[in-house]
């Protein structure tokens, strides 16, 4: 499969300096020894993140190593102020997060359409020598430079914003799920790993209501060490306001597998588990009946479920439901 889901790209950036105030002194036919006259330099541009709801990845920026802001222009004579550098828009997902490459602190976090943050500020103008002229000093013969630029690796990632996070091992049935209750159209085949990236859907619900759901690759004990696909897919998670837990009921032990999913989010984030969560028990047209009895016996107490089948389209309207009330549920309603 090849794959055009790029969510973390390093970058250098580098905001414009300022331009150098002028030093010059008015010189007309009739005024051989006029006052100071010089302008300021402009400012350098800025590096600037910006939202953009249109797009979903960082692929457009995979071959984009470097990207430079203009430079402010020199002040002139006449007071001239020197024209500001032209700032440079990084156009990204939302759920995009920039890091100083370094050390990998936070540089700012992008959530909305439209929204935008400066990264790198350009460098400010130099003053021309007319705003140094005094009483005492009616002719400065000098003006500032203007302020240098600023320069440095930037980190890129990407996690998405979902409504509902699908978590399971490989071959769970989450990208079969998302298939049938979305227009969504993700690879599916009867092999681990199928789905080597994230995928969204739109969940059509009563009354053109609807929700965000997210496919995501699938866990592997380990996972938070990095095995398999590692944090790459966990990242994703974080964003998520729901987590549905999804287990196959032909699994041997389904309590076993949900506790082993719990524990890799527990050693990446142990925030994760303060989500609100939902258990599945899939492919449930596999089993019969008394299977089906003696999985209830043993499944998480305080986790609301449901069984379901997304080939049979058994207990998806149910699964809906579920969802809908618990990402809207309000803060005195039943605790999950």
């Amino acid at each position: 499969m090849t794959s055009n889901f790029v969510d973390y790209v390093k970058i250098f950036c580098r905001s414009g300096k300022g331009g150098a105030g002028s030093l010059h002194f008015r010189r007309e036919k009739y005024i051989p020894k006029g006052g100071p006259d010089g302008g300021d330099g402009g400012r350098g541009g800025n590096v600037i993140l910006r939202g953009n709801a249109q797009l979903w990845t960082l692929l457009h920026l995979r071959y984009t190593k470097h990207i430079f802001a203009g430079d402010g222009v020199a002040g002139g004579k006449n007071q001239l102020t020197g024209a500001a550098g032209n700032d440079v828009y990084i156009d990204v997902p939302l759920g995009t997060v920039a890091f100083h490459a370094e050390d990998h602190t936070q540089m700012a976090e992008i959530t909305e359409d439209k929204q935008e943050v400066v990264l790198l500020k350009g460098g400010r103008g130099g003053k021309g020598n007319t705003f140094f002229k005094t009483a005492t000093m009616q002719a400065p013969k000098f003006a500032q430079p203007g302020e240098p630029c600023q320069e440095e690796w930037i980190t890129l990632e990407l996690k998405l914003l979902a409504d509902v996070g699908l978590v399971g091992f490989p071959n769970a049935g989450k990208s079969t799920l998302l298939s049938v209750v979305s227009a969504a159209k993700p690879e599916i085949a009867d092999y681990p790993f199928t789905t080597l990236v994230p995928n969204l859907g739109i969940v059509s619900y009563h009354e053109h209501r609807s929700f965000v759901m997210a496919d995501i690759p699938g866990i592997i004990e380990g996972a938070a060490e990095g095995k398999g696909l590692g944090i790459r897919f966990l990242r994703h998670i974080e964003r998520n306001s729901t987590l549905l837990f999804m287990v196959p009921a032909n699994t041997e032990d389904v309590k076993k597998e949900y506790d082993i999913l719990l524990n890799e989010l527990k050693q990446y984030n142990p925030e994760l588990l303060d989500k609100d969560r939902i258990l599945a028990i899939t492919k449930c047209d596999l089993v019969d009946d008394d299977r089906i009895k003696e999985i209830k016996k043993h499944l998480p107490k305080k986790i609301p479920h449901v069984f379901i089948s997304s080939v049979a389209n058994q207990g998806i309207d149910e699964l809906k439901d579920l969802i809908w009330l618990t990402l809207n549920k309000t803060d005195e309603g039943e605790d999950w």
